[in-house]
């Protein structure tokens, strides 16, 4: 009787303790008795579930499978799930090809989660499944739900398993995906599984599948659909948009990295061209000596730095033949631009000629540097350029822009030879802040550049260089130092102040699927941090009560950061990259519990480090606490000294006069 008592005791607290934790991505601090009801319980449900999406009946099985996509988030679930054999269950139900609609959009939903979290490896998935997969992506009428799912569990399976690329390549074609990109639903996902086709792909089979995604016209449609579309882009598909870019510019890697043999004559034969074209009216002389001076003096005024075999400018990587290339690119597809600036320079006397060649070699190394050329697609950046889309050339044409450009610069600053690096300088900020502007097209790229000549570019510098100028005299470096410590309380207090009104940040995971995300706010006594998970990213303040777990600030020991972080060093299918890294901190509290973000943005990262750092009585150390302590410190002094305006502060006080030779004066007030 009393071991029946204990056994009904045990259920109600299981069950009380299930609809305590009926968020579907709980994450809770628990320890002891707490975390034991909690794992017992997650265990019930799992098997619960495993019975019912098992069931005969329709209905129970549509309401497991619903309930299943959303607890699988919970990673204390998932396991027990998983290890009941819940994932072969689910891949089985695919296989039988009898779920259609909301059952088998439910069905995928889970899949992905479950297999999100890391615990079974993708290797182990069937070939069947993945048939059955690639048919709902390859069928023209298909819900988009579970069109959505599919592309994402194939974009996962390429990503996370090599031996999976091949398979999935077997049953995909690039042109069935670009198929779906008239579709607004499905547009990131469709474009998310292509990227990662690209990225896995073999690098003898990159060049092919590039040549393919050409003839079926991907740049032409992503631009009309996607970038031009009448919806906005949003932070995935501008990310996904990036690596397309990204990958595409890498393609150019292999020419960057390649030497010119200057033995081989088919290359040779290029620089032979490049003169030809530039000095087409001259005829050869006769005589081999008189034609070898002839072809000396013409290189030298092409620009070229060795003029008896300018075959050596080219034995340089990066850029190796990729800069030859680009002249070879100018020269005839825009041969009046090409023969017009080798005319120009080669024609004056004066020693202020640009030299073509060695101009032309360094700006292509420069445009590698500015658009990361060879590196891989950093997984939180979105900053791709609209421009890049809109001409199947897009870096050729780019670069004789930016060649236009440089020859422009050049003869606004008068240069010589010896001022060869200043204008290399001059013209990678023009570049940098025409292509911070995002002009959406290579017409509008040049108009930017047009505004940005020497002049405006001194006088930027000029502006920027007040705006941040640093009084050095003694009697301002002391009035600063006494500021300093208010403008930091003030820093403190706001960050703070952000604090309490908190972030949303994003869950770590698969970038392709629907976004998770997680909320932290410090409580408005400063004494606890309160955080939970959200169904979808806030507008606005988020009440403490939708919070559901906290961490006493007594309680916190450390802020970690960037690769010091515990959910950095994780293994993941997904390199970590810098910028993730340079994103990510996590807070360590008692007993040996991590709280693990990742920033949205590095204003964030900056907001929270700080503010974290602030509570533990530590000093704020981020580049925005210094930016802004200079900004602060740079407009109180400016204020204080307005009376002081165009008088000169002395080095040092004013000398103390002599003493009066008596004291015996009065002042008459009367």
């Amino acid at each position: 009787m009393y071991r029946l008592i204990a056994l009904v005791s045990v259920s109600v607290i299981i069950c009380d303790y299930l609809l305590f934790q009926s968020h579907p991505a709980s994450k809770s601090t628990e320890t002891g008795v707490d975390a034991t009801i909690s794992s017992l319980a997650k265990a019930r449900a799992a098997r619960q579930l495993l019975e019912r999406i098992q069931s005969h009946s329709i209905d129970a099985r549509l309401e497991a499978l619903k309930e299943l996509a959303k607890l699988s988030a919970d990673p204390t679930f998932a396991a027990e799930f998983i290890n009941m054999e819940g994932i072969g269950t689910l891949a089985r139900l695919v296989e039988s090809g009898t779920h259609f609609g909301e059952m088998l959009a439910f069905t995928l939903t889970a899949f992905l989660e479950l297999m999100d979290h890391g615990i079974v490896s993708w290797d182990l998935i069937s070939l069947s499944f993945i048939k059955q997969i690639a048919g709902y992506v390859n069928q023209p009428m298909v819900d988009v739900s579970i069109l959505q799912r599919s592309l994402a569990i194939l974009e996962s399976m390429v990503l996370n398993s090599h031996s999976l690329y091949h398979r999935v390549a077997q049953e995909i074609t690039v042109g069935q995906l670009i198929g779906h990109l008239s579709n607004q639903e499905i547009q990131t996902y469709a474009i998310a599984l292509i990227n990662a086709l690209f990225l896995k792909a073999p690098e003898d089979r990159r060049q092919e599948m590039a040549s393919t995604l050409a003839q079926k016209h991907l740049r032409s449609i992503i631009l009309n659909h996607v970038i031009r579309g009448n919806r906005p882009i949003k932070a995935e598909m501008a990310h996904q948009l990036y690596v397309l870019q990204v990958l595409t510019f890498n393609l150019l890697e292999e020419r960057m990295m390649t030497k010119m043999d200057p033995n081989d004559q088919a290359q040779r034969d290029i620089i032979f061209e490049l003169r030809r074209i530039a000095f087409d009216g001259d005829t050869d002389p006769t005589g081999t000596e008189k034609r070898k001076a002839m072809y000396t003096k013409d290189y030298k005024m092409l620009g070229f730095t060795n003029h008896l075999n300018p075959a050596m400018d080219f034995t340089q990587t990066p850029p190796g033949m990729l800069a030859l290339d680009n002249m070879l690119y100018l020269a005839r597809v825009h041969q009046d631009t090409y023969i017009r600036i080798v005319l120009e320079n080669s024609s004056r006397e004066d020693k202020h000629e640009c030299p073509f060649g060695r101009c032309a070699i360094e700006l292509t190394r420069m445009l590698c540097e500015i658009l990361q050329v060879g590196e891989l697609p950093n997984e939180g950046c979105n900053d791709y350029h609209p421009m890049f889309f809109t001409h199947d050339r897009a870096w050729e044409e780019f670069f004789c822009v930016c060649i236009q450009l440089l020859n422009k610069t050049w003869k606004e600053m008068r240069a010589t030879a010896e001022d060869f690096n200043k204008v290399m300088q001059v013209v990678r900020e023009q570049i940098t802040r025409a292509l911070a502007m995002k002009p959406s097209s290579i017409d509008q790229l040049k108009n930017k550049l047009r505004g940005l000549n020497y002049s405006e570019i001194l006088r930027l510098r000029q502006s920027e260089r007040m705006s941040q100028d640093d009084f050095q005299s003694p009697p301002i470096i002391e009035l600063r130092e006494r500021i300093q410590p208010e403008i930091l309380e003030l820093i403190k207090q706001q960050r703070l102040n952000r604090l309490c009104e908190g972030s949303c940040f994003r869950k770590l995971g698969n970038r392709r699927r629907q976004e998770k995300f997680w909320f932290c706010r410090l409580s408005l006594n400063h004494k606890v941090l309160h955080y939970g998970d959200l169904e979808e990213s806030p507008q606005g303040e988020v009440p403490f009560e939708l919070l559901s777990d906290k961490i006493p600030v007594s309680d916190i020991k450390s802020v970690l950061t960037g690769k010091d972080c515990p959910h950095m060093k994780e293994k993941s299918a997904l390199k970590q990259n810098k910028e993730v890294l340079e994103l990510a901190f996590s807070v360590l509290y008692d007993p040996d519990e991590t709280l693990n973000f990742v920033a949205p943005n590095k204003y964030e990262y900056c907001i929270w480090t700080d503010g974290l750092c602030a509570l533990l009585g530590r000093e704020m150390g981020s580049d925005l606490t210094r930016s802004d302590l200079d900004t602060l410190i740079s407009m109180e002094m400016k204020l204080r000294l307005l009376d002081l305006e165009n008088i000169t502060i002395p080095e040092a006080p004013p000398p103390v006069p002599k003493e009066p030779s008596s004291y015996n004066f009065t002042y008459n007030y009367t």
